[in-house]
């Protein structure tokens, strides 16, 4: 399988590009690979999945979950 990388090119200030390096070290990571990681994990938690997986994304909200007629019964004697 042919893999084919796409070069970015992001201009970031000294300070931030300090605090990167110091992030990549402490991961024993180069800062391209920490970079790449952090962008895949934002991607992920903003939902921008090739596909989209819905039930993971249900699945991080952490919402109350029950047994249907348990939720039913809740939300009607919340109307009453």
């Amino acid at each position: 399988m042919l893999i084919i990388s796409h070069r970015l090119q992001v201009l970031i200030p000294p300070e931030l590009d300090a605090n990167l390096e110091k992030a990549a070290q402490l991961s024993s990571m180069s800062k391209g690979a920490w970079v790449r990681t952090a962008l895949q994990v934002a991607l992920d938690q903003a939902g921008h999945l090739a596909g989209g997986d819905f039930v993971a994304r249900l699945a991080a909200m952490d919402a109350p979950t029950a047994d249907i007629g348990q939720m039913l019964a809740e939300i009607e004697a919340g109307r009453a």
